[in-house]
């Protein structure tokens, strides 16, 4: 990289010397007072933003070792002649020939001296130069030049070429009166110089403020007239620029002894005060609340509107409502972090150990913030868009405390605010200040609690926001929860932008259907299904007993067996995530801690039988997935619901219609989608009656009646389509359903079996009932693949259909010998209640 830099032009030449080397414009003199012409062929040294003019006496500074090769060589044998071009561009290591402009000046080297960095050079300009071609190019470049002879003036054009000389000396006499970078002694140069070529290029080589480029062009213009016209113009240029830099700073003076005359008359006011006892306090106080607000490093439109606030409250007097209301305002500005924030750990490895630390399994979730994170890892400029994420699942699968581990994994503050039951859009954005007692909204609040700009902020129970008169709290969710437009939210008490752009907005549901879709549109939905049995296990093991055991004071004198836990599972709860286990733990905990302070046990092994003992009977048995189909018309089906998926039994009855035409009735709290449904189901098994082995006046003789228990809990949804269609089928042939099978599916008016959702959840619920063989739809054989753990598929058999009728040959027995009796005649095959819960004890 080329070290040559003008560092300082010498402005003083005498006049002797100008006239001197214009006399011998293409000469050079020597040491010995001889002349010496321009050769043809002559060393180059590239230049970086810096231009040289003949006549003009400068310093250089050359540092590269080709450089200073090429400045030894050519003092060898008294010859100090070499030419300089200014690189295009100066970015370039090692230029070439196409990197030099053809335009250049011989100049000559008067002084050199070795410094440490190099060699330092004064040099003057000769003579301009135009470049033919390169005769060499390593180590350095040596080129075959052009001397430019300084054209003659003609007669016609001497009186305007003057004219042209004088302007420009009068235009450099202007810019060294107002530019404080020119010393005054400058301004004598037009008078001393009277060679018009000489004059201009003194002058382009004196201007600080002209670009390389600018100098270049100058320097490249060969023609005298078109070249002072030029320099006209680029000085013209820069006297205006200086006059009007000069008026701003005369206004900026101006303002600034405005400003220290009220600071010195304010002064004066506050010590007559002191002395009069008056105002001292108050006075203080607004000195504290201004130099506050200056620590505070608002952005400058929160600024001006904290500092015109401060303004009014300093000429308020302290009795009236309006103060406090004002200072109260001020206060909130003041305690906002507008830029303060907090490192995060970008450490991959420490925070994926830290959040299985704190949650067993949900590895969708973490792998998405650990991608996050990556991100921010490796984008170190500029701002990462931050996501905005939405935990989807039932109850107690640890959405809210997996925000919590997230904060705590990236060394975040964490804010949490409930948004279940809001219905006022003034708890997101705000009261405005005109009300009585107006605050802001949760989310600067919130904000503020955590005292930094970028916590981890969990909106939970997104899904339950209602709307009423007051307004809609989700629309007003809409700006704060979209990266495009949270850059600057604007609550209504602040009434200033705020940036929440670096805030990691995490939110909770526990269904999709009541969020806005707008709003659902925002937002990354991440589902969190039901815990596995075996997961349930883990869960325990690792988290549920060590911390009951140790908020009940009882750490190392109680041991849970792994078989105990799954005992527990599977008969005392029955949900989608682990609160209700927890309970139960800490039930068998407290009945622990009670026989320890008796004095009945020093330590326990906690059995299936010691949970019997402490918990009393069962409350869940898997006997009703097997008994409840005994008889035809009852099927077993899966439902979805917030709590997680489960098994459910759709029942039909057939009665005689005695000679009235039939009817259909649905009972059970069905929504229209189920009963349309049900409509659907019975349309296609009385048009396949036969295939099924119904007589064909079942229909006529028969009134039909479907139930779905739990008549207290509404129900609505495609997916029980081949289920009723079984139950029918079952009815109309007498055939019964298989035990231990259910099965969901949206059956179509020709018997096409529909993808449903919830397939985990519902195939979770199976195997909490006891389930072994499940009949889903063929296209939701993805989602299985996918989504249901692979130790689940050992244990159950999936069964994928595309029509209604493979699902009567898999579900329904063959026919009874003796329809009538309703018995099922027991196979080898079919498991026993123990043989479907080894070592456990029925209880009846």
């Amino acid at each position: 990289m080329e070290e040559n830099n003008i560092t300082e032009i010498v402005t003083e030449i005498e006049l002797e010397d100008v006239q001197e080397i214009t006399v011998t414009l293409s000469e050079t003199p020597s040491e010995e007072g001889e002349t010496q012409k321009i050769p043809d062929e002559i060393n180059l040294l590239p230049l970086r933003e810096v231009v040289i003019f003949p006549v003009v006496v400068a310093p250089l500074g050359v540092g590269r070792e080709n450089s200073i090769k090429l400045v030894n060589e050519s003092m060898v044998g008294g010859n100090r002649l070499i030419a300089v071009s200014c690189l295009k561009d100066p970015s370039i290591e090692n230029p070439g020939i196409d990197d030099v402009y053809k335009i250049g000046t011989i100049i000559a080297i008067r002084m050199m001296a070795q410094v440490p960095e190099g060699i330092r050079l004064i040099v003057q300009g000769v003579q301009r130069f135009e470049i033919l071609e390169a005769v060499q190019t390593t180590p350095y470049l040596r080129v075959k030049v052009r001397a430019i002879t300084e054209p003659t003036v003609s007669e016609e054009e001497l009186l305007e070429i003057e004219a042209l000389r004088r302007s420009v000396g009068e235009q450099f006499k202007r810019i060294v009166a107002l530019s404080s970078d020119l010393p005054d002694e400058m301004g004598n140069l037009p008078d001393n110089v009277t060679d018009a070529g000489v004059l201009t290029d003194l002058i382009a080589a004196q201007m600080p403020r002209l670009t390389y480029q600018e100098r270049q062009e100058v320097l490249a213009t060969l023609e005298l007239k078109p070249r002072m016209t030029r320099l006209m113009v680029l000085l013209g240029r820069e006297a205006q620029l200086l006059e009007l830099g000069n008026r701003l700073q005369s206004e900026v003076a101006n303002e600034l002894g405005k400003t220290q005359r009220e600071y010195y008359l304010r002064e004066h006011l506050r010590q007559i005060q002191k002395e009069l006892g008056e105002g001292d306090d108050r006075t203080q106080e607004i000195e504290e609340l201004r130099a506050k607000i200056e620590a505070a490093e608002m952005p400058e439109e929160p600024k001006h509107e904290a500092e015109r606030e401060l303004d009014r409250l300093s000429r308020m007097n302290p009795a009236s409502p309006e103060y406090n209301v004002t200072r109260t305002y001020l206060d909130w500005m003041i305690a906002m972090p507008w830029h303060k924030s907090t490192k995060d750990n970008l450490e991959i490895k420490s925070v994926k150990a830290c959040l299985d630390e704190d949650h067993y399994g949900l590895e969708k979730i973490k792998d998405r913030i650990l991608e996050y994170l990556a991100v921010r890892k490796f984008k170190q400029d500029g701002s990462v868009r931050q996501p905005i994420l939405c935990f989807v699942g039932p109850p107690g699968v640890g959405k809210t405390s997996l925000g919590r581990s997230i904060a705590h994994a990236i060394q975040r503050k964490f804010v949490r605010i409930s948004l279940g039951g809001i219905r006022d859009e003034a708890e997101i954005r705000g009261h405005r200040r005109t009300y009585i007692g107006a605050l802001p909204g949760q989310i600067v609040q919130g904000i503020k609690r955590a005292e930094t700009n970028n916590p981890v902020f969990m909106l939970d129970e997104i899904d339950k926001v209602n709307s009423d008169f007051r307004g809609d709290p989700s629309s007003a969710l809409l700006e704060a929860l979209d990266p495009e437009q949270n850059t600057s939210f604007r609550d209504h008490y602040l009434d200033v932008p705020f940036d929440l752009s670096n805030v990691l907005f995490i939110t909770t549901a526990n269904m999709l259907d009541t969020i806005m879709p707008p709003l659902r549109d925002r937002m990354e939905i991440i589902e969190l299904a039901g815990y596995t049995e075996e997961e349930k296990v883990n869960i325990a093991k690792q988290h549920l007993v060590p911390k009951q055991c140790d908020e009940h004071g009882i750490t190392g004198r109680i041991t849970f067996r792994r078989d105990s836990l799954r005992y527990l599972v599977q008969h005392y709860t029955r949900e989608a995530g682990v609160r209700n286990l927890e309970r139960e733990i800490a039930s068998v905990c407290r009945k622990a801690t009670r026989a320890f302070a008796e004095g009945r046990y020093q330590s326990l092994l906690v059995t299936p039988k010691a949970v019997r003992e402490f918990l009393g009977v069962p409350r869940y048995e898997r006997e009703d997935a097997l008994t409840r189909v005994e008889h035809p018309g009852v099927v077993t089906g899966l439902v979805w619901t917030p709590m997680g998926g489960d098994i459910i039994f759709i029942e039909a009855m057939a009665m005689s219609s005695h000679g009235r035409p039939p009817s259909l009735t649905i009972t059970g709290q069905l929504g229209e989608v189920m009963r349309e449904s049900a409509q659907a189901a019975l349309s296609y098994v009385r048009a396949h009656a036969k295939e099924i082995g119904a007589p064909s006046d079942f229909y006529e003789t028969h009134d039909i009646h479907i139930h779905v228990p739990a008549g207290a809990i509404p129900k609505d949804g495609p997916s029980a389509g081949i289920t009723m269609t079984t139950a029918l089928a079952s009815l109309f042939s007498g055939r019964l359903a298989k035990p231990l099978l259910a099965m969901t599916g949206e059956v179509t008016l020709t018997g096409k079996v529909l993808p449903i959702g919830g397939v985990k959840e519902k195939v979770l619920g199976a195997r909490r009932a006891g389930i072994k063989t499940i009949i889903l739809p063929e296209r939701n054989r993805k989602d299985v693949m996918e989504e249901v753990p692979k130790e689940m598929h050992k244990e159950l058999t999936f069964v994928f259909v595309s029509d209604v009728s493979e699902v009567l040959k898999i579900a329904l027995e063959p026919a009874l010998s003796k329809p009538s009796e309703g018995k099922r005649v027991k196979t080898s095959l079919e498991p026993t209640v123990t043989e479907m819960i080894p070592a456990i004890p029925t209880m009846h």
